[in-house]
């Protein structure tokens, strides 16, 4: 009777844990500074994973892989038509110029791990 309750009430806190996790828990965004931030890929996440930038200006992200996940190997940035192979332990730098404001997701190969580009 008690292992069962104790299972229970454990998998209910389980779930509790993945739905704020995954859908209630919203990152700080990370404001561009001299138009280059640093993005670290580590640990199944990009570090900072959501970033603030003004429309029109010239961009440089530079990615930083640590994980040697084969899933951390390409970043995609979806409605940009971009994409990037990451090499492990060099920073690769990408330079965009977006001029439409909006949000852009940007993810690995797999969806995994997961970034946005808020443009204002």
């Amino acid at each position: 009777m008690i292992t069962t309750i104790t299972v229970n009430v454990s998998g209910i806190v389980l779930i509790g844990l993945v739905v704020w996790w995954f859908l209630i828990k919203k990152p700080k965004a990370t404001s561009m500074q001299n138009d280059s931030i640093e993005i670290k890929v580590r640990d199944g996440v990009y570090d900072p994973p959501v970033i603030q930038a003004t429309k029109g200006e010239q961009l440089h992200l530079r990615f930083l892989r640590e994980d040697t996940s084969p899933c951390s190997e390409v970043v995609v940035f979806h409605g940009l038509d971009v994409s990037a192979e990451l090499p492990v332990g060099t920073v690769h730098e990408i330079t965009l110029t977006i001029d439409e404001p909006g949000e852009y997701e940007f993810t690995c190969q797999m969806g995994m791990y997961r970034g946005k580009l808020i443009v204002a």
